[in-house]
């Protein structure tokens, strides 16, 4: 079960999440997790989600707590 979390100042589900990172609606999404890593731009916290854009690919996502960067493990 996904537990809710502050971004930004707003509170955001994984799914939620997954969206901010991804720039539109995903299919699913998996709980949220600490990041083992700074922020570049910011130094601050970082999330971690694994979510499903479509039904052929899996993405694991970062994004920062205070800030707008976000990353994924695409190549």
């Amino acid at each position: 079960m996904s537990e809710n979390r502050v971004v930004q100042g707003r509170m955001v589900t994984a799914e939620t999440l997954a969206e901010l990172i991804e720039g539109e609606p995903v299919m699913e999404a998996e709980s949220i997790s600490e990041a083992d890593r700074d922020c570049p731009d910011c130094g601050g916290d970082v999330l971690s989600v694994g979510y499903m854009p479509s039904v052929t690919a899996f993405v694991v996502g970062q994004k920062c707590q205070d800030c707008s960067w976000s990353d994924t493990d695409r190549d």
